[in-house]
């Protein structure tokens, strides 16, 4: 999948405009690093700026940063995401190609990502199919359920695999009386488990999981806010390792 450069200028604007209308530009700027997987220090070494600078910023020790300040920033994650072969710029594009705004968040892993490690991350319970051998996944899409299964086509379902089936489909929001195990279940792509989230999976959803053997997961995680993030934290975690650098065991997550 080739990055146009209108793909570009869109994610361009959507960061610049993020970080100068936030009212805690520095943390805007922060979350966008994160997002990139970028270091403060190869940041700084990108846009010719102490480290310190960049520090700073995100923790709010200086004021706003100006327009110009900006547009190296937004430059600078690009290009570096650019080098490392354009990965969250083609998410990106996945992400606004589709006309469904069921999808929430999707990502590759750049390392098979154990399915313990998974579970680890979002509070995870198996609860169908836990004998089904499933070893990794290499990515996970987060779908709004309700708005999937009102508006999902064919198309668009297959849209929330990404680059690979063999991932996790995170469905949130979920309304009991429309199982997004049906979605599942009438489509031939399969994903490698199913997670639902914030809602137990009721007996009908399991059975569902079964006739497909498919290991289906219950993430008793908080909030949406709390399972994106810890997801992108394992997203990291699993950059780090491909790339050989030291991963710190990550913090607990408060209740």
């Amino acid at each position: 999948m080739s990055v146009s450069p209108s793909v570009r200028e869109v994610l361009a604007r959507r960061i610049a405009g993020e970080i100068i209308l936030s009212s805690k530009p520095g943390a805007t700027m922060r979350k966008w690093r994160e997002l990139f997987a970028v270091s403060q220090t190869n940041l700084s070494d990108k846009m010719i700026v102490s480290s310190s600078v960049i520090s700073d910023y995100e923790s709010g020790r200086r004021q706003s940063p100006g327009t110009r300040f900006v547009r190296r920033f937004v430059w600078a994650l690009l290009k570096i995401d650019e080098e490392r072969g354009s990965r969250f710029i083609r998410e990106f594009a996945k992400l606004t190609s589709s006309p469904s705004t069921a999808v929430v968040d999707l990502r590759e892993f750049p390392i098979p990502v154990r399915v313990e490690y998974l579970c680890k991350a979002i509070r995870g319970e198996i609860v169908a199919c836990s004998s089904t051998y499933v070893k990794e996944v290499y990515g996970y899409t987060i779908a709004d359920a309700t708005k999937a299964v009102e508006t999902f086509s064919g198309l668009e379902y297959s849209q929330l695999f990404g680059a690979t089936t063999e991932r996790a489909l995170i469905f949130t929001n979920i309304k009991n009386e429309n199982s997004p195990m049906m979605i599942v279940r009438i489509n031939s792509l399969k994903p490698r488990v199913v997670v639902f989230h914030g809602a137990k999976p009721d007996e009908y959803s399991i059975r569902l999981a079964e006739y497909d053997r498919i290991p289906l997961i219950y993430s008793s995680m908080p909030s949406l806010e709390q399972l994106v993030k810890s997801l992108r934290k394992l997203y990291r975690i699993a950059l780090r390792r491909k790339l050989g650098r030291p991963v710190r065991p990550p913090p607990k997550i408060s209740a």
